[in-house]
């Protein structure tokens, strides 16, 4: 037994590129007000990995999906909050601790149903405050940990089931337990650097019973072996101290992953499922001993099919007779496993299932595609929709306006959807443009035309939106031509030089110059073409799997220079970066040029330089030779030298880069745990984590009119950071300066309005949309905290229009303003005058933001335009402009001569001057509503709701005011006249003056 102290310094030489102090990287002071949002989509939500129930609260459950964190709900599944996103998003397992369900959390890093797209963990966290803050509890080379358990009568004791390593050998693998909560562990059951923990288990009644299911297993970025000498199942009686093989009647000869589960109701009763050599005998195996004995029970497709994959088995907590096993539809038994039956419809793939502690016809499923919960024991499924776990290997984008965002994501087929959309981006408007697992999707640069694809290329589509029409369009075996090899992940690309020009790649490049229609090979094999990387068809292990995710020695990344349509640059899944110069004539190459990289490194990214056609910049992912460092490369040499630009401070192997199209030295890198910004051409980087968890970001696009930076994530959908253009003008110079106001595009008055309706988007998660606000930018190099700070919007007079609580922290400051002006002062009355609640837009023209810090102050103006396409001359915008200012101004002129009216009216009833009250109550009655309420006992509409009602038409109608509007209101300003006149008759009358203060017109509107 070895006795592991996981102390923060051991595990920093355990894994330095895992756990490096993030804190030295984190930009929250930097970026400041800059925000990551989230658009989603959930509709297709993304792969659960597992699914816990909180053991006394019916209505909390608890989803571990494979890239998108740890989410809770407390409503029974219908919605879902997550709790884990500052730290890694690939989950393993969830667990409470039955003492203390309410505070104790449990979360396991790293996915455990081994495909080749899962990412990795980096340790064991736990928060003692039902999810508000975690604590990391060591296990930080585990890279994958499938069961964490609680004993129930000592919370002290915890035991962790841990897989390890997926792409190498490791030694942090096995069953581990801690009798110190946490602070010490003892590796109580390990078998060598080859073999995991797949599955752990305690007898609910004694929790000195453990059961651990060790497999053997590895994979390759061309293989995939399960099973092996050393897999097996295993039982300890003394809380791990010894344990035993429970073999019998189990198969003969090797095993793969095994499968383990109690059943509550009678821990005599286990059940396992077992991946065998043979076929016979492999399937659901029962013992009714605890494990003494074993009886094959059935081996149907649904229950022996990717064991890797699906190996979970529940048994229903109030009958051992009542199990599910994961599967690719999900199989449910009710006679104690000799038949089984599929569980209703929902998405394919089942990984874990979880039943309600109070019903068991209520079940909470997770799958590829997020959540279901069925309410009659299987049969019905309904989708929770507001779990955004969509998992995108790419994304891109068009420039419509709003743009749109295009992707391929992990099982759930090809979509595009918008940036913005009236109330937020919604299910609905996403749009479906290929099946299977999607992957590359990219616009014609000039029709509307869509390219999409499926794993592998075994379709690649072309529709067309206008017609609605679809046609397949991927390169073919050709006389002559050997077998072509496609990634799983198959590249393609659009030229920015010929529109119609479409290249994909095999282990050539492939090139089309009528989108599809036809194809030329324009480069010899660009890869190792090593032949010991391309036995697929041997995959698997004891299971064959040959679904094409193994393909290797293949063309992964293509880029064509948008400064010279000759020079082309392929990466390769086996290291190589190869060049054309001459558009596909002759090829180099260059990774041989690049010093410090492992040989044979995946090119998971190259990109072309935007600034000069020399320049390429290229990642590289070596997580699939158990090596997770990050690698990226730049050079300005057409690729004669190359230069890292990785810095200590990056953590999680590189996944993608993008180039500032203005700032060479601003650069995007997109990692397994996040984002990453440098502002010095990679010298250093600083994280991106305001809104933005550590997830993997597989794909970043920059959108050149918005400046808005997209990436699509593996576990997170999409999230957008919008306008990173003040990062372009960030340098010393500007960071030494007390304030420095970023220089800004006008802003286009927003004057576009819609019916929105949110039914039926109770329970779904809804995208938010960009602002359509004028922001002020600036950086303060010290956060402001002594002293007076102040901000006004002025126009160009100084004349003060609104005034704003400006930002005072450290680093980029962003103050939102509607431009508005403030709501105008309205009239009291016995109910509310809705119309008055109208902020009127200033017009357009160039405006200053003034702020005082202390002694100084700092100017800086901008612009406000209309939108081009607005059919308002500048005539119609002056009428407009003049008539809502007008009315603005009648209102506080009316709710000034109310409140004389108020003032007058108390000193008169003090003075009992009862002929005079009725009088001014008279006029006042004629003002505003002085009986009933705001709903169905409402009064007729007074001389204030027409006022305020058509002040808010106009002020918040694009148009010029009608005929009928201009009538309406000289009715109303004829109106207000004549009770101007009749109010100076009754203050002329008036007897009580002298025991009166009223506030002068400016004071009153002022609030003073």
């Amino acid at each position: 037994m070895k006795k592991i102290l996981f102390a923060i310094v051991a595990a920093a030489l355990l894994v330095p590129n895992l756990t490096t102090a993030q804190t030295s990287s984190d930009g929250k002071q930097l970026f400041g007000d800059m925000t990551a949002r989230h658009i989603g989509p959930a509709l297709m939500s993304g792969r659960i990995n597992d699914m816990e129930v909180h053991p006394t609260n019916s209505r909390i459950i608890y989803a571990g999906s494979a890239g998108g964190g740890v989410w809770k709900s407390n409503d029974s599944g219908t919605t879902f909050t997550p709790i884990f996103d500052d730290h890694c998003q690939s989950i393993g397992a969830v667990a409470l601790d039955p003492n203390d369900p309410d505070n104790t959390i449990y979360v396991g890093t790293g996915e455990t149903w081994t495909r080749n797209s899962v990412s990795v963990g980096d340790g064991l966290y736990r928060s003692t405050d039902g999810g508000a803050n975690w604590k990391k509890l060591g296990f930080e080379a585990s890279e994958r940990i499938t069961s964490v358990i609680v004993n129930p009568k000592n919370s002290k004791e915890i035991y962790v089931g841990v897989l390890g390593a997926l792409w190498g050998d490791n030694e942090e693998r096995g069953v581990y337990k801690s009798g110190d909560g946490g602070t010490t562990w003892d590796k109580l059951l390990y078998v060598d650097q080859k073999t995991g923990c797949a599955d752990l288990a305690m007898d609910p009644t004694d929790p000195n019973i453990l059961y651990a299911s060790m497999w053997e297993f590895r994979r390759t970025g061309w293989s995939f072996e399960s099973g092996g000498a050393n897999s097996a199942l295993y039982k300890s009686v003394d809380g791990g101290k010894n344990w035993n093989k429970i073999h019998n009647g189990f198969p003969k000869g090797k095993l793969g992953r095994l499968g383990i589960a109690i059943a509550p109701s009678n821990p005599k009763v286990l059940y396992t499922v077992i991946e065998a050599e043979k076929d016979e005998r492999k399937g659901l195996y029962r013992s009714d001993d605890a494990g003494a004995n074993w009886k094959q029970l059935n081996n149907d497709f649904g229950i022996t099919v990717r064991p890797f994959y699906f190996s979970r088995i529940v048994v229903d907590p109030r009958n051992e007779n009542v199990i599910v096993k994961g599967g690719l539809s999900g199989s449910i038994s009710r006679d104690g496993g000799k038949t089984f039956k599929n569980l209703g419809d929902m998405h394919s793939d089942i990984h874990d299932i979880a039943f309600s502690i109070k019903d068991s016809d209520i079940m909470y499923v997770g799958t590829d595609g997020g959540v279901y919960r069925s309410w009659d024991g299987g049969t019905n499924m309904e989708i929770v929709e507001n779990l955004p776990l969509s998992q995108f290997y790419h994304i891109s984008v068009d420039n419509a306006e709003p743009y749109n965002i295009y992707g391929g994501l992990q099982d759930n087929g090809s979509w595009y959807g918008p940036s913005a959309s009236p109330g937020g981006i919604e299910a609905r408007d996403w749009n479906s443009v290929g099946a299977g697992d999607g992957f590359r999707v990219y616009k014609h640069p000039v029709k509307n035309i869509i390219y999409s694809e499926m794993q592998g290329a075994d379709n690649v589509w072309r529709y067309d939106a206008d017609r609605r029409t679809l046609k397949t369009i991927q390169p073919l075996a050709a006389p002559g031509v050997p077998k072509l090899r496609f990634n799983w992940n198959a590249p393609m690309a659009i030229s920015t030089h010929q529109p119609d020009r479409f290249y994909m790649g095999s282990q050539f490049l492939h090139k089309s110059e009528d989108m599809g229609d036809t194809w030329e090979i324009i480069s010899p094999d660009l890869t190792t073409n090593d032949a010991s990387k391309q036995t697929q068809e041997n995959s698997g292990g004891l299971s064959k799997d040959n679904s094409g995710a193994e393909n290797h020695t293949t063309i992964f990344s293509i880029v064509e220079s948008s400064l010279d349509e000759n020079i082309i640059w392929v990466g390769t899944d086996d290291g190589n970066v190869q060049l054309t110069k001459d558009g596909g004539k002759t090829w180099t190459n260059t990774t041989p040029n690049i010093k410090g990289l492992p040989a044979n490194t995946w090119v998971y990214q190259v990109v072309a330089g935007s600034f000069d056609k020399g320049t390429a910049y290229a990642v590289f992912d070596g997580h699939t030779q158990n090596d997770k460092n990050p690698y990226a490369f730049k050079t300005t040499d057409y690729g004669k030298t190359w230069t890292s630009i990785i810095s200590d401070e990056v953590v999680g192997f590189a996944r993608s880069i993008q180039e500032d199209h203005v700032n060479p030295d601003l650069l995007f890198l997109g990692t397994e745990f996040g984002l990453y910004i440098t502002l010095n051409g990679g010298k250093s980087w600083k994280k991106f984590t305001i809104n933005m968890p550590a997830v993997a970001v597989h794909s970043i696009a920059l959108q050149k009119e918005t400046n808005d930076l997209v990436m699509g994530t593996h576990g997170r959908g999409i999230i957008i950071i919008d306008d990173i253009s003040p990062l372009r003008e960030l340098n010393a110079e500007v960071m030494a300066k007390k304030l420095h106001f970023f220089d800004s595009k006008p802003t286009v008055i927003n004057e576009k309005s819609s019916f929105s309706g949110s039914f039926g988007n109770e329970t779904q998660f809804v995208g938010r949309n960009e602002t359509t606000n004028a922001q002020i930018k600036y950086y303060l190099s010290k956060r402001h905290t002594f002293g007076k700070m102040t901000m006004e919007i002025q126009d160009m007079e100084g004349n003060t229009i609104v005034e704003l609580g400006p930002g005072k922290s450290k680093g980029i400051n962003i103050v939102n303003w509607s431009y508005t002006r403030k709501q105008p002062k309205v009239a009291k009355g016995k109910t509310f005058s809705f119309g008055g609640f109208t902020s009127p837009k200033v017009p357009a023209g160039t405006y200053k933001a003034v702020i005082k810090k202390g002694k100084d102050t700092f100017e800086d103006t901008f612009d406000l335009v209309y939108d081009d396409s607005s059919s308002l001359t500048e005539t119609d915008r002056t009428l407009k402009n003049e008539t809502v200012m007008k009315l603005y101004d009648m209102t506080q002129e009316l709710a000034y001569m109310v409140y004389e009216l108020d003032e007058m009216i108390v000193k008169a009833e003090a003075a009992k001057d009862v002929k005079t009250v009725k009088k001014l109550n008279d006029l006042k009655e004629t003002l505003v509503i002085t009986t009933g309420d705001n709903y169905v006992g409402s009064a007729e509409p007074q001389l204030r709701e027409k006022m305020t009602d058509l002040f808010s038409k106009l002020a918040n109608s694009y148009d010029k005011p009608t005929k009928a509007e201009l009538e309406n209101l000289t009715v109303i300003d004829n109106r207000f006249n004549t009770a101007k006149t009749d109010f100076e008759k009754l203050k002329k009358k008036y007897k009580h003056t002298e025991a009166m203060t009223i506030k002068t017109y400016d004071a009153f509107l002022n609030g003073k």
